[in-house]
């Protein structure tokens, strides 16, 4: 098969960690260079201090940001990143919800921090509720150092939220390291699958979790998780990205065409 055909049969996106450090801009130029057909943009920090970039709505940037993708054939697919912890208001976060769909993001990414269940469900019904307004869905990311920690405490809080728009986001290294099993994967709520992968025994401690998710990643086949299993029960049910943090000295663009290589080569094995 011909590259250009493995890319239309097997489009993939690329999430913005991948090369936080490249603007929304730089980013889909690069992403679309290295081959790839969408991506995930970070417009909200995923923690304190993290970075992100912003695209108001209604916006020149955003006009601007909307051209470019027509002209590189591209397409925004979700928007990272959110905390429905303790303190959430899905108010707040609107106008990033707005600036979202503004670009034609179609879901957002979130996790669970809050250890009162009844509470996280009530805001993550809410959160569901502001996406649904602007035609979009939300996924709940389980990480091990996170309330929601395992992919079966992702997949509880969708159903115990009860919206139609709400999904788990099966992200490799966080379903694998956290006791996932694919057998245990319900196909009807996960809607996009984030692939990377790792080598060595698990982290034990939060700390190192969240060095080894954020340095510690590794192309899709290049480690020991089980992504062929992964990309066997979810191919044609959920979109499939790659996030694989640049780490060190190698130009973006590099680490982005090795990325879309290694993960088309993962693919490749399952057709």
């Amino acid at each position: 098969m011909t590259d250009a055909r493995q890319m239309q049969k097997n489009p993939i996106g690329v999430a913005h960690f991948s090369a936080i450090q490249l603007p929304p801009q730089e980013f889909v130029r690069q992403a679309a260079a290295a081959g790839f057909g969408s991506v995930g943009l970070r417009l909200h920090p995923a923690f304190a201090g993290a970075p992100y970039y912003e695209l108001p709505q209604g916006s020149r940037a955003a006009s601007e940001f909307r051209s470019l993708l027509d002209s590189e054939g591209m397409k925004v697919f979700d928007i990272e990143f959110f905390i429905v912890g303790p303190d959430f208001q899905a108010a707040s976060v609107e106008h990033i919800v707005a600036a979202a769909a503004d670009i034609g993001a179609k879901r957002l990414s979130a996790c669970g921090d809050d250890a009162d269940r009844s509470r996280l469900i009530e805001n993550f019904n809410a959160f569901c509720q502001l996406a649904g307004r602007y035609g979009m869905a939300v996924d709940i990311e389980n990480m091990g150092w996170r309330a929601v920690s395992s992919y079966s405490e992702s997949a509880a809080l969708v159903h115990a939220c009860g919206q139609d728009n709400a999904g788990a986001l099966v992200d490799a290294i966080h379903f694998f390291r956290n006791g996932g099993d694919v057998d245990e994967i319900d196909v009807d709520i996960v809607r996009h699958v984030q692939l990377c992968d790792v080598v060595g025994p698990p982290p034990k401690g939060a700390e190192d979790m969240m060095k080894e998710a954020r340095s510690g990643r590794l192309a899709p086949g290049d480690g020991i998780l089980a992504l062929k299993d992964l990309i066997a029960k979810l191919d044609g049910k959920a979109a499939i990205s790659v996030e694989v943090p640049l780490v060190g000295d190698t130009p973006a663009s590099a680490h982005l065409r090795n990325l879309n290589l290694k993960t088309r080569e993962v693919l490749q094995a399952e057709t």
